[in-house]
Order: C-alpha cells, then sequence, then structure tokens
C-alpha cells in the first residue's frame, strides 16, 4: 500500500485538503486524513487523470505531413467496418505530450469526412502498442452537415448536399432494418438461410440501441435533422461537437432525450461557414440547458496537451474549479461508459491521476507527478521543480 499526501485533491466528485491518497498496486483504497503505507511524495494538488472523449491522436500523427494522415479513408462513404484503432500508432509523440499535461485516456475514432467512419476505440495513451492500449468501444463514428457533402472528390458513393447524406444512411439502415423484419418473422427454419453480413451485423446492433453513434454535428438545424433520424430508427445518439449552436432550446430538446453531448473543440478556429455562429458564450446556453456533456479536444484541431485549458471558459460562464474538473473527468468517463474503473479518485477505480506544483487553473500550474494505474509515468525534471520553487520565492 502506497499513500501521496497533498494539500487539496479534487476527487472528481468534490474537494478534500488536506488529505492522503491511498492506492494499492493498481487501484485506489480511497482518500485518508493518515499517512497508510510508503509515503511517495508531497504535491500540492492532485487531480483524477484527464480522459479525452474525442480525439484523433496517433491517426493524425504529430511531424508527419498531412498526406500520411489517417482520420478519414476516402474509398465509400459509409465505412461501418473501419476501426479507429487499426490506424493508429503509438510512436505519435502527441501521446507522450498529453499524458506529461495530465491526458492518460482518449477516445479515437474516424473523421468527419465520411457519413459512417467507423468504430471508436478508448485508449491508453501510454500503451507499449495499439492491442495494449485499447481499454473500451464507446461507438460509431457518423457525420452530418457539410463535412460529408465536401468530400465529393472521394471514391465512393458521395453526397452533395446534407439530404443526399442522410438519404445515404437512410437507405442502408432501411436494408438492415427490413432484413431484420423478415429473419424476425421467418420460421426457425427460414431463419437459417438469413445471413448477416459482418456490416449488417453492426447495423443491426445499432439499430437495437446496443452501439451508441457518435454523430459529428454543428448547427441547430443539423442537430434537428439528427433528431428526426433517431425518431424513425431508435437509434442511441451522441451529439459531438456542436459548436455552432447559439441558442437554449435545441440543448434543452437534447436534455429532454437523455442525448449527451460532447462539446467542442472550445479554443478551435471557425474555418468553414457552418461554424459562423460558433463563440464560447454559447457554453452558457450549454450550462443554462442542464444537458449531460463532455469536453473534447478533437486533436489536433486542438491539442489534446491543452485539454485543461479550455475549461477556462467553462468557469468564466459560472463552473467552479471542481465542476470544471468533473467535466474532464467524471463527465467524460460516463459518457463513454467507464465509470466502473475511471473518472473518480474513489476506492476500486483505476489508480491514474496527476500532481501538480500548484493549482492546476493557474497559469504556472503543471504536473509533477502523472501515475497510470499505479505506475509513475512522468516526473517533472529537476530543472522544473527549480523553476516552480523560483517562481514561489517571486
Amino acid at each position: 500500500m502506497r499513500c501521496i499526501e497533498a494539500d487539496t485533491i479534487y476527487t472528481g466528485k468534490e474537494v478534500v485538503n488536506n488529505a492522503f491518497l491511498v492506492l494499492d498496486q493498481r487501484t485506489l483504497v480511497g482518500i485518508s486524513r493518515e499517512p497508510r503505507g510508503e509515503r511517495l511524495k508531497r504535491c500540492r494538488v492532485i487531480t483524477p487523470a484527464f480522459i479525452d472523449p474525442h480525439s484523433h491522436i496517433g491517426m493524425v500523427r504529430a511531424g508527419e505531413p498531412h498526406s500520411e494522415s489517417e482520420a478519414n479513408d476516402k474509398h465509400d462513404s459509409m465505412l461501418v467496418l473501419a476501426d479507429a484503432l487499426d490506424s493508429l500508432q503509438m510512436d505519435d509523440c502527441a501521446l507522450q505530450e498529453a499524458v506529461e499535461c495530465g491526458v492518460l485516456y482518449s477516445c479515437i475514432m474516424p473523421g468527419s469526412g465520411n457519413i459512417m467512419g467507423g468504430k471508436s476505440a478508448v485508449i491508453r495513451n501510454y500503451a507499449l502498442d495499439s492491442s495494449r492500449s485499447l481499454i473500451a468501444r464507446a461507438g460509431i463514428k457518423a457525420a452530418l452537415g457539410y463535412n460529408p457533402m465536401s468530400t465529393t472528390s472521394w471514391q465512393g458513393t458521395r453526397p452533395t448536399t446534407r439530404m443526399g447524406a442522410l438519404a445515404v444512411l437512410r437507405r442502408k439502415l432501411d436494408q438492415v432494418e427490413g432484413k431484420k423484419k423478415q429473419y424476425e418473422q421467418s420460421s426457425p427454419d427460414k431463419q437459417k438461410e438469413i445471413v448477416f453480413s459482418l456490416e449488417e451485423e453492426v447495423l443491426l446492433e445499432l439499430l437495437k440501441g446496443r452501439i451508441r453513434l457518435r454523430v459529428h454535428v454543428h448547427k441547430i438545424d443539423d442537430i434537428a435533422a439528427l433528431l428526426r433520424l433517431v425518431d424513425e430508427y431508435r437509434l442511441l445518439v451522441s451529439v459531438e461537437h456542436a459548436m455552432g449552436v447559439d441558442k437554449l432550446h435545441i440543448f434543452e430538446e437534447l436534455r429532454k432525450r437523455n442525448i449527451p453531448v460532447v462539446y467542442g473543440p472550445v479554443d478551435g478556429f471557425p474555418y468553414k461557414v457552418e461554424l459562423k455562429h460558433e463563440n464560447w458564450r454559447n457554453i452558457k446556453h450549454l450550462l443554462d440547458s442542464g444537458v449531460e456533456f463532455g469536453l473534447m479536444s478533437d486533436h489536433p484541431v486542438t491539442p489534446a496537451r491543452q485539454l485543461l485549458l479550455q475549461t477556462r471558459w467553462l468557469i468564466r460562464c459560472g463552473l467552479s474549479r471542481q465542476q470544471a474538473v468533473e467535466v474532464l473527468t467524471r463527465s467524460n468517463a460516463r459518457i463513454l461508459g467507464l465509470e466502473e474503473t475511471l473518472g473518480t479518485l474513489e476506492q476500486g477505480k483505476w489508480a491514474s491521476f496527476v500532481c501538480w506544483n500548484s493549482d492546476p487553473f493557474d497559469l504556472t500550474g503543471y504536473p509533477v507527478a502523472v501515475y497510470g494505474e499505479g505506475d509513475l509515468l512522468y516526473q517533472a525534471s529537476e530543472h522544473d521543480d527549480r523553476h516552480s520553487r523560483a517562481g514561489d520565492e517571486t
């Protein structure tokens, strides 16, 4: 058993002062007022490990030309079987940078150039290889709005309008829905003759509400179109981005339907007409609606290492620092289905946490140690520590 003393611990649910975080091997024992076991170190602040719920890290890689990025495959617009994990390269130096900034887990997914891009993968940013990185699946990527209608030069059946993209998606869903009804209405002997392809099996799980459709969508009316699709096919979905939403009502509608929003990236540049209403002040609508939400980096649109930096806008719009930490930890874990293992510093959770030299929301705050599942992944250099002490003296 080991413990770390801290002046302040952000647990993901509350703030605890002058306490010890206790861990046993790879899991947490909990928080104690007294030291228990070997004392590893003392730091000023501890937070849970941050989770990035929407990223292309390891697929679009730092220092490599854009032509070698692998977020979008261009051979068809409906890529149900594509798997983000198969394009993950763990030698992307952005992964280590993320770890050093406390972002230990990412949900990587295909890009938004295709109507359906493929499977997402929740990964350890610190794993030795892509197979060891995988910890969970968190849905299938889809895209509405401008992006899939902007890729007409790519191969396969390509829409040129929003209605065209939805028509392609509906046609595929209708085909599987029809086959599903045929199977259900057939005798046991006839059912043996009805064979579903691998692609159809995935879509069948989608239609049964067993897999979440993670839908790239920015504008209010594109979200309205998605909700019509949800009503038609009873889909389990999440709204990814929503940066063009500058009115309250659509977030309220998502709250009523228990549809979560993976919001962001807040600091991304509005580089297309679809984002003309993007503004940090829209966060007030997000908060006022009460909708369940998390916060993404959309790496490399904004670097994963800057995920915490985006929370300053949440705080400016009314959240406390603890609530801002909760968005990157507990909320993101819940949306990805990871709440049993990650997101809070509680007994039985993975011992994945970050030790800080000062309050992480201060400009001079940075991690001095990062632990993943009980292992020390990163420790600040002696130069960093000297710089921190010099700053205190100043």
